[in-house]
């Protein structure tokens, strides 16, 4: 079972679209489900108290959804950059010894402290900025293509 838990709802048409696409195609590999939990407005955040504030209440948001068998990536930006080839065998190693894997994308502002704990793997996708439903996207085809190169499928090149 794979999950992705993502701080916010996507209301873009197009990239639901992506996204339902690569669920779909994950479909074939895993049981895979998204979690959607509800983000801060933080517009006009701009003290660190606030910001911090911000991030614990979304960070517990995200806690409450993993159980302690989960095996947690959280992609974060002081995470360990990685090629698709390793990140294959990372998905099958953790496939392996895990029946839960819990990718999980945190709010603008960044994972809670909590958060960061409780991550048993911590994944910078690119030095690129992204914004965080673009984020989504990629994470699923990033996932999907793991699993293309685990299975000897001709997608990745």
């Amino acid at each position: 079972m794979i999950k992705l838990i993502a701080i916010g709802k996507n209301k873009d048409k197009a990239l639901q679209s992506l996204e339902k696409e690569y669920m779909k195609r994950l479909s074939a590999f895993c049981k895979f489900s998204e979690i959607e939990v509800k983000d801060e407005a933080n517009e006009h955040i701009s003290r660190e108290a606030e910001v911090l504030l911000v991030k614990e209440k979304e960070g517990n948001r995200v806690l409450e959804k993993l159980s302690d068998q989960d095996f947690v990536v959280l992609l974060d930006l002081h995470g360990k950059m990685i090629d698709s080839e390793t990140f294959a065998k990372n998905l099958n190693m953790w496939q392996m010894k895990h029946s839960n894997i819990v990718f999980v994308i945190a709010g603008s502002l960044g994972p809670s402290e909590k958060l960061v704990s409780r991550a048993n793997y911590r994944w910078k996708l690119s030095d690129l900025t992204f914004t965080h439903l673009m984020t989504r996207v990629l994470m699923l085809e990033q996932i999907y293509r793991g699993f293309m190169i685990n299975n000897g499928r001709n997608y990745h090149k």
